[in-house]
């Protein structure tokens, strides 16, 4: 049985985009980039919202990556590898290898996907996160606090939800990011 995994980077204050909808002070260096590199390996199946699968399709792309860093190049090869399914009501259609759409979250097919997988999934994106995180599907939380402070935007947690957390690992990386992984202790 695969766990749920929701991964993000975050402000410091705890949110996904800025205002304006900017991340770009997420964008991580090699040493962070390495270890989504590291995370992503384990994924099998990852669940996307329609926003987050627009952001990440990029990915499928090669002409973008031809300068970039060997880490960069690697993590396109590790997120094409993996399965996506993709939850919206108006997406026409996928431009991307090994996905599918779903036009509702199912949270009882969502049960039976981490139990007939062989590895973790990874959900990713706030509106179908927080999704998750209400129904007791999410099992363990990364996340990688940026040190900025946004003042708001998109939060990456969902409001209005408790989560009783264990920590289970931490680490500070060079460029100031702080990584907080939990496990969700009231998951289904």
């Amino acid at each position: 049985m695969g766990k749920l995994v929701y991964a993000a980077n975050t402000s410091l204050d705890g949110f996904l985009e800025d205002e304006t909808g900017s991340f770009d002070w997420s964008v991580p260096d090699e040493e962070v980039h390495a270890f989504w590199n590291a995370h992503e390996r384990g994924i099998g199946t990852s669940l996307y919202g329609r926003r987050m699968y627009e952001t990440m399709r990029v990915w499928e792309d090669d002409d973008w990556l031809t300068g970039e860093p060997a880490v960069v190049r690697e993590y396109a090869e590790i997120w094409r590898d993996a399965d996506k399914v993709v939850y919206s009501s108006t997406l026409e259609e996928v431009s991307t290898a090994r996905t599918r759409i779903e036009r509702r979250f199912e949270p009882e097919a969502v049960r039976q996907l981490k139990e007939a997988s062989r590895s973790d999934l990874s959900i990713g994106g706030a509106t179908i996160g927080a999704e998750a995180f209400r129904h007791g599907l999410v099992d363990e939380c990364v996340l990688l606090l940026c040190p900025v402070v946004v003042g708001g935007g998109k939060p990456a947690l969902p409001r209005g939800v408790r989560l009783d957390l264990e920590l289970l690992d931490h680490r500070r990386f060079g460029n100031g990011v702080i990584y907080v992984r939990h496990a969700v202790r009231n998951a289904a």
